[in-house]
């Protein structure tokens, strides 16, 4: 009987060490826990941290996260008013607010995720049905754009780079589908945080046709500016024909004013050596009537020449050869 002593006290430590165990828990800062008995909640949730005893064996621990969580649904196709198909992507920050109401509706963070999936899908698309693509791309209504300083005075009178005007922007249409959102996920003991779009993009049935018409868009641009940069050039060429002609024809006024100049003083020369007696004149007449002789006589010339011609005098007087 005494050698059975020490083995039953043994048994009776195992067990009590391991009621013990059972009985305490701890909970860490970051967690909440549900006491669970046969399946249902008892008690009421433990929020703060430290060690924590419950019935042994009996009741089991459900631990509830306290931390912001993230939810990232995956894109979506839907079309705006402006009948848009794009692509959205939302991601959304929440927290569990009220653990017992949490476990009751969802019981876990998977069920979480799908609820939240189903009801801000369902919102963004309700959201983005009701306003135009520009609504939801532009950020504020107050943005101004950033213009070119190169732009000329006509290209700001079209408005090149003006943005088209809107109503809300993406901002007040995120807080509307946050609002909507927020009082949906409340009766699961869910406070919705925070949603923001993280990418919108067109459908990729569309994209092609809307690339497209970007480019058809810009090439109009190019065109216009190719057609202005030709009409300029054209200018440009003739401001430099009718410079070069007005400098051509310059030149030429003050070329035949010099020749003119120079005649006039070679002709004065000219009289001013053969004028000095009666013998120089007649010289000078022969001389120039020779030069002329030899300008329009040639082998084959006939000549018809008044008797009193000044020209025909010197042929007059000469002998032919033998």
């Amino acid at each position: 009987m005494n050698k059975l002593t020490p083995v039953a006290a043994l048994v009776v430590l195992v067990i009590g060490i391991l009621v013990l165990g059972n009985s305490i828990y701890t909970v860490s800062e970051v967690e909440q826990m549900i006491i669970t008995q046969f399946g249902k909640p008892v008690g009421v949730p433990v929020t703060t941290a430290g060690l924590k005893i419950k019935v042994p064996f009996i009741q089991e621990l459900n631990p509830i996260d306290k931390r912001v969580l993230e939810w990232d649904g995956n894109p979506s196709d839907m079309p705006t008013k402006d009948k848009l198909y794009i692509s959205v992507d939302l991601f959304a920050r929440w927290r569990i607010i009220e653990p017992l109401q949490y476990f009751l509706r969802l019981r876990d963070e998977r069920s979480a995720q799908s609820r939240l999936d189903d009801i801000l899908g369902s919102e963004t698309r309700n959201a983005v049905a009701k306003h135009e693509l520009i609504e939801i791309i532009r950020t504020t209504k107050d943005r101004e754009p950033l213009r070119d300083t190169l732009l000329t005075d006509a290209e700001r009178k079209l408005d090149m780079g003006a943005l088209v005007p809107i109503q809300k922007g993406r901002q007040l249409v995120e807080q509307e589908i946050f609002a909507a959102a927020a009082e949906k996920v409340r009766v699961f003991g869910i406070e919705l945080l925070d949603i923001r779009f993280k990418r919108i993009n067109y459908n990729e049935s569309v994209r092609p046709k809307i690339y497209d018409r970007m480019i058809s868009e810009r090439r109009q641009i190019a065109e216009r500016f190719l057609s202005e940069g030709n009409g300029e050039a054209a200018r440009i060429r003739g401001n430099r024909v009718r410079e070069l002609n007005k400098i051509q024809s310059e030149a030429y006024r003050q070329v035949e004013e010099i020749r003119g100049v120079a005649d006039a003083k070679a002709t004065e020369i000219y009289a001013k050596a053969y004028n000095q007696s009666r013998e120089a004149v007649e010289f000078y007449e022969f001389t120039r009537t020779m030069q002329a002789y030899k300008s329009i006589i040639a082998d084959n010339t006939t000549l018809i020449l008044s008797t009193d011609s000044d020209m025909f005098k010197f042929l007059k007087g000469m002998t032919p050869k033998d």
